[in-house]
């Protein structure tokens, strides 16, 4: 069971990537372990949230657009982001959004 982040009080960004992989693994495990690893060590990094059944949505939150721009020109990112292009993904989109309110219990 995945955890949900622990998110400060709003604003924030939130970055939604949602996925089709293509078939088998081919390095995409160890890509995606490496990756999260790699995004908490970035500044303004908050947390992330991810779920896969068929479609896959990770969602990162960040402080600020700043930091989200940052974490996309990472040269390990853009060769994570090649190869997902190439080898792992049928089809994705992202989506950036500015997170106004959180509740819940």
């Amino acid at each position: 069971m995945s955890e949900i982040a622990n998110t400060p009080e709003p604003p924030y960004y939130a970055v939604i990537f949602s996925s089709h992989r293509t078939e088998g693994d081919d390095g995409y495990g160890d890509m995606a372990s490496q990756m999260v690893e790699l995004a908490s060590e970035q500044p303004g990094f908050l947390g992330f949230e991810s779920a896969r059944e068929g479609l896959g949505i990770t969602v990162s939150y960040w402080e600020s657009l700043e930091s989200i721009a940052s974490w996309k020109s990472n040269s390990e990112h853009s060769e994570a982001q090649r190869s997902g292009h190439e080898k792992w993904y049928s089809e994705f989109r992202v989506r950036v959004a500015r997170v106004e309110r959180e509740y819940g219990i």
